[in-house]
């Protein structure tokens, strides 16, 4: 069963989320007890190759899959043959496997594989040491490892953090830093950071710079913003809108805020499987205001064959500011395999 991100973790004020907080308390100390003891007592695996963590601290919501994305493409830009690393949640192949576009579904390996798949060779595994050998085994001469910060198991070159910095005020990116299920969590802010060798602040296109209360929350790590851009105009004419991620409201202020001409918005929760109950109502309320669908790059992959034709696809791409200074990040951490 897949649930919807609660709006109460993000929320530092209000009574309800105060004292459901308070009650899940306990629950959150022995998940952060056993994240801990999985941390320190598994043995970092050294494949022989560059290993890039693009990771986050809260779960779900913060775009690591766009910047995973874009490390991809920086690192084959530079002539590296890197290849993306992923657990496929969601997907039904436990791997190592290498994402075939052609032949994979989202049942298969999972929705984000499938987005990165498009960058560069996309290898699928629940064992991030067999995967990462077979990735190696087939060329690659550098990793890069989606939702890998609370994996201890490789041993990483950079471990980049991304945080949504859209999330300002009373909706903060780690809420009051309750661990999960009292909050978004997934670890103790400074021991995530303490792992950290740097920091990726995503801002929508159209956002103001970042929160520079959130920018202090990252001491003397280095602090690099991205920019989620649209990679074109959303589709013309009158649109109902939908989305399955972690922050649905992100997506339906994003599409606003291109000017879509946005009828109707319907949420629902992260990674979700679309069920013919959920397609019939999504096309009821397209026929009621004549409009048609639109939704997000990672929910497009997860519709069937038959209604891809149906729905536009509103791709986003994930852009570095210091882009040049990004890349000598990426450059010295991968010590001679960039030329």
């Amino acid at each position: 069963m897949k649930l919807s991100t609660p709006r109460w973790w993000y929320e530092r004020s209000g009574r309800h989320g105060r004292v459901t907080r308070t009650l899940l308390k306990p629950a959150s100390w022995l998940w952060a007890a056993a994240t801990a003891r999985r941390m320190a007592r598994t043995p970092a695996e050294d494949v022989g190759v560059p290993v890039i963590s693009v990771g986050n601290l809260t779960v779900g919501g913060s775009g690591k899959t766009p910047v995973a994305r874009e490390v991809l493409r920086l690192l084959r830009s530079c002539g590296v043959e890197a290849h993306g690393l992923s657990r496929g949640y969601g997907g039904r192949l436990e791997g190592p496997v290498r994402v075939d576009l052609a032949s994979h579904s989202a049942s298969d390996v999972g929705d984000e594989p499938l987005m990165l798949a498009g960058e560069a060779p996309m290898w699928v595994a629940r064992d991030r040491v067999a995967g990462a050998r077979a990735a190696v085994a087939a060329g690659a001469k550098a990793l890069v490892l989606d939702d890998g910060h609370q994996n201890p198991a490789l041993k990483k070159t950079l471990s980049l953090i991304v945080v949504d910095g859209e999330t300002r005020g009373d909706e903060w990116p780690f809420g009051d830093g309750s661990v999960f299920p009292s909050g978004p969590m997934r670890e103790p802010l400074r021991a995530g950071l303490a792992r950290a060798d740097a920091v990726a602040v995503l801002l929508p296109a159209d956002a103001p710079e970042a929160d520079p209360e959130l920018l202090t929350l990252f001491g003397a790590l280095p602090v690099f913003i991205a920019r989620l851009e649209p990679k074109g105009p959303p589709p013309s004419g009158p649109q109902v809108g939908f989305a399955g991620i972690a922050k649905p409201w992100r997506v339906e202020r994003a599409l606003k805020a291109a000017e879509c001409d946005l009828k109707d918005f319907a949420p629902f929760p992260d990674h979700a499987d679309y069920r013919v109950e959920d397609l019939a109502f999504l096309a009821d309320r397209a026929a009621l205001f004549d409009a048609g669908l639109v939704t997000t790059e990672k929910d497009w992959v997860r519709l069937p064959p038959e209604w891809r034709a149906r729905v536009t696809a509103w791709p986003v791409a994930a852009r570095f500011e210091a882009e040049t200074e990004f890349q000598r990040l990426l450059k010295a951490r991968s010590r001679s395999t960039i030329s």
